[in-house]
């Protein structure tokens, strides 16, 4: 069925569907390695791949640079 897709829509069906539920997964399994281990550097960046996919997803719905 995958081949009958155009790659416009399979591009778009891996952007909105499976990106934000892998940066999701990563987030929640570096969040439980740091409850039961403390902060470890896997789970540092556990958690920081979870915020570039938010800060790419923000970018894309033109969100832009955010200021500290």
């Amino acid at each position: 069925m995958w081949l009958f897709l155009t790659r416009r829509l399979r591009v778009w069906l891996i952007v909105t569907v499976v990106v934000p539920l892998a940066t999701g997964l990563l987030r929640r399994l570096g969040q439980t390695l740091e409850r039961r281990g403390g902060s470890t550097p896997l789970s540092r960046a556990l958690l920081q791949a979870g915020d570039l996919g938010d800060r790419a997803r923000a970018r894309l719905r033109g969100g832009g640079r955010r200021r500290r």
